[in-house]
């Protein structure tokens, strides 16, 4: 059963009769829906843009997105479609910026205070009251994940705390609090449930051999990664301050350079930032790109979504015929309800590029010159 709500929570309608409703969840990245409905069911009319949908507090889309849906040849049919994003997605209409009297907004910590920092200065608790989600509230924050140091310059939001995020490990999540009647962000940390955690959790594992996946894809990818980095500070021509990160040698070895100018001739930044540092965070974003998809046989696996194991949580997969067994996250979940049954489809570590993604990748150092 689907709810229809406002963005102030106030109660519409339920839809119970769609054709596919598809909700994707990602622990780094904003997460999407696509809703698949004939226009002549009930309540359909109250699928308007920017209300929500929700199949429960922390699965819920925002309408952005309405289409008639086309078959085969192209022609109209009797079903509409609705997709948008997740309460996550408000954060991209956000951009971080700084404090009046300093170039970079600052912030050194815990993942999770980094990450709560940002969001309320420019979604919370900004100084301009116009840019307050008024919806919004936050967690306590409990100082989880690495210490890290961060800065941030008219970035968007969302991608921002995707970058801590992937940084650092700690997920985020929006979700709605029915009770108090209002929207909640919070840091998340997953569990190692993994089989080589013999002394902790119990293990969950995917593979083939044990029937509980339908489909597996498995792509160990080094087409974008880097190992070595030049990390230059400020400075001109041969006195510019220039720190080598990395040892690999030979054939093994991929450069890359990092304009680092924001950091002070003495290789500190405002926010006690290294060109060290600043490399080695760089370097493991550009890490060989490791991950799995699967479709998940729920009716037969012995390990039940958002029961044995969450989104965020580390667990082995495993494929005896391709020699593969690695202990992952899991970064993605997909759910896809329809009137014949249920599916999960799950991805396993990095999440598979985009063109979108690789294009704002290798923008990312041109965009923060022209932002100085």
């Amino acid at each position: 059963m689907l709810k229809i709500l406002t963005p102030q929570m106030e109660w519409i309608a339920e839809i119970d009769d769609y054709i596919s409703f598809q909700l994707t969840k990602k622990w780094h990245d904003v997460g999407s829906f696509e809703l698949h409905i004939n226009r002549h069911s009930q309540s359909v009319e109250e699928l308007q843009k920017n209300r929500l949908v929700m199949l429960s507090p922390n699965k819920v889309g925002i309408i952005k997105h309405i289409e008639v849906a086309l078959d085969e040849n192209g022609r109209a049919t009797e079903n509409y479609v609705y997709k948008g994003y997740d309460l996550k997605g408000i954060f991209g209409q956000r951009l971080t910026l700084p404090p009046s009297n300093t170039a970079y907004d600052n912030k050194s910590g815990a993942a999770e205070t980094v990450l709560k920092h940002y969001v309320e200065r420019n979604a919370v608790n900004p100084t301009d009251r116009k840019r307050k989600f008024v919806m919004l509230r936050m967690e306590d924050d409990l100082q989880r994940g690495n210490s890290i140091n961060w800065q941030s310059r008219f970035k968007i939001l969302s991608e921002e705390l995707r970058d801590i995020s992937l940084t650092s490990g700690v997920g985020w999540d929006v979700s709605l609090n029915l009770k108090e009647g209002w929207w909640e962000f919070d840091a998340l940390d997953g569990k190692d449930l993994s089989y080589k955690n013999q002394f902790g959790n119990s293990p969950v594992y995917f593979s083939p051999e044990f029937e509980n996946v339908q489909t597996m894809g498995f792509s160990d990818s080094d087409l974008n990664m880097k190992n070595v980095a030049f990390v230059a500070g400020q400075g001109e021509g041969v006195e510019r301050e220039v720190a080598e990160i990395g040892n690999t040698e030979d054939f093994e070895r991929i450069e890359t350079f990092i304009d680092a100018r924001d950091i002070e001739k003495n290789g500190v930044g405002d926010n006690g930032e290294t060109l060290q540092e600043r490399g080695e965070r760089t370097l493991e974003q550009l890490r060989n790109e490791l991950f799995l998809e699967a479709e998940i046989l729920t009716h037969s696996s012995p390990f039940q979504y958002e029961k044995d194991f969450f989104l965020g949580d580390i667990v082995t997969i495993m494929n005896r015929d391709w020699g593969v067994m690695s202990h992952e996250r899991v970064t993605e979940a997909k759910e896809i309800f329809e009137h014949n049954g249920y599916k999960l489809e799950l991805t396993f570590g990095k999440n598979r590029p985009t063109l979108i993604s690789k294009i704002k990748d290798g923008f990312s150092q041109f965009d923060n010159e022209l932002r100085r």
